[in-house]
């Protein structure tokens, strides 16, 4: 499993400039124009990230070669999903740190306090996502890859805005206690755990 890990955080490591360029594109576009820009900043990187990697895995035929090896295919399903949490993490906590650093560096941008919602607000968003992506993606891989990658940059653009303002109105509105957020939290593992054994069990039945 750790060699696994390894594999996809190695061939990662040589696109390394384009995740960086995601963050900085969209922080620069965001970031000055949108209150929201934490959420999204966060999510676009994050998930360009989870997408440039499955991308790799098709360009390099990854799986073809994985699955000749003496690994299940469960484990090559599971290091995909612990490396999406890992890249999700990475898009969520670079955004808090960029937005940190411009409330104290550029001030007159009136950028509101931050509170550990506005981390856990895009991370659920992501994993929904995700749970959705992976099992696509193991189902169609090449065959659709790039159609699948369009859809979701597409349907993030189109429902990210108002996923995310719904979501601070209603923390706002004290629409959202701590009771709802815990329930709302385990419904996403929930969803999340339930989109791992479907990847698995798509991909256990392709013919590579």
């Amino acid at each position: 499993m750790l060699n696994l890990l390894r594999k996809d955080l190695i061939a990662l490591k040589s696109s390394l400039w384009t995740i960086l360029l995601y963050l900085v594109v969209f922080s620069v576009f965001f970031i000055p124009k949108s209150e929201m820009s934490i959420y999204f900043v966060g999510i676009y990187t994050a998930f360009g990230t989870i997408s440039l990697a499955t991308m790799i895995d098709i360009k390099n035929h990854n799986h073809h070669f994985l699955v000749t090896l003496p690994i299940s295919r469960k484990h090559i399903v599971q290091a995909k999903y612990i490396t999406a949490i890992l890249y999700t993490l990475f898009g969520v906590l670079a955004s808090y740190g960029i937005h940190w650093v411009v409330k104290l560096a550029i001030p007159q941008l009136n950028k509101p306090d931050y509170t550990v919602l506005d981390i856990l607000i895009p991370i659920g968003m992501l994993l929904v996502l995700v749970s959705v992506y992976m099992p696509l993606f193991y189902a169609l891989s090449k065959k659709g890859a790039g159609i699948i990658n369009a859809v979701f940059f597409v349907s993030l653009i189109i429902l990210a805005q108002p996923a995310a303002f719904l979501m601070n109105m209603m923390g706002e509105n004290g629409m959202v206690d701590d009771q709802m957020i815990l329930l709302i939290l385990i419904g996403i593992l929930l969803v999340f755990i339930a989109s791992y054994f479907l990847t698995i069990h798509l991909f256990a039945r392709r013919d590579l």
